[in-house]
């Protein structure tokens, strides 16, 4: 039995073109409409699953609406004698009303409930003096989208801030810097502090090693004086024996 016709309108219809230089990530984006007046299911797949980088590549289009589906051809080394044979499948199937897992209707689904569309891929590979033109106008955009993103940042800040905040801010701002003085202040007189601290303990240990020095030569003297006292005394001695 033949599969019916798809019904999900795709953007574009046979081809996807990649244009490169394909050194870095090349991203094309395939459309998808659902015209009808139901849910469809669809699933996006390849042929080489390890080129591409698919986002969605599987969900639910409401009826009446649409999605962008952005396909990401990683990099790698051009070959222009090298026809690509890499080829995508969109899969659809009509959602019933009371769907609640979607798996489940793909498990579910009969062959001949599944509908599908062939694309096949393209690598377009622009001339020298093109590519570095795209090159350049990728740089001015780049650059544009950064000046225009911090101009709407300022602009936006300038508008958010009437002037009763902008006081506010201000006022804050000399509270933190008069807060700063009084810390700076406050560490001084504490190091000036420990500074008198440290002296007056210098000289206390400097007087109590002087009075041990002092009691050290008072004995000493004392010795000395016990001696000569004893030698007399004994010089005396033995003259009134002899």
């Amino acid at each position: 039995m033949a599969r019916p016709e798809q019904v999900l309108l795709l953007e574009p219809q046979h081809e996807l073109k990649f244009r490169g230089p394909f050194s870095d990530v090349v991203t094309t984006n395939l459309k998808l409409s659902n015209p009808t007046d139901r849910n469809v299911c669809f699933k996006v797949k390849t042929t080489a699953p390890r080129r591409y980088c698919v986002r969605p590549n599987s969900g639910i289009i409401d009826a009446g609406t649409s999605i962008n589906v952005s396909v990401m051809l990683q990099p790698f080394d051009y070959d222009p004698n090298e026809k690509s044979k890499h080829k995508f499948m969109v899969q659809s199937v009509v959602a019933p009303p009371d769907m609640t897992d979607m798996e489940g209707v793909w498990k579910e689904a009969k062959p001949e409930e599944l509908m599908d569309s062939k694309l096949r891929c393209a690598f377009d590979m622009p001339a020298e003096n093109e590519k570095t033109h795209d090159m350049e106008s990728n740089k001015m955009s780049s650059s544009l989208l950064k000046s225009d993103s911090s101009s709407l940042t300022t602009k936006s800040m300038s508008s958010t801030l009437d002037d009763g905040e902008v006081k506010k801010i201000m006022e804050e701002c000399k509270r933190l810097q008069m807060e700063a003085q009084r810390l700076r202040e406050e560490n001084k007189q504490i190091r000036e502090d420990d500074g008198l601290r440290m002296r007056k303990s210098n000289m206390m240990s400097s007087q109590h090693s002087s009075v041990g020095m002092k009691r050290e030569e008072g004995l000493s003297l004392r010795s000395v004086a016990l001696i000569v006292l004893f030698f007399v005394v004994g010089a005396i001695v033995g003259k009134l024996v002899l």
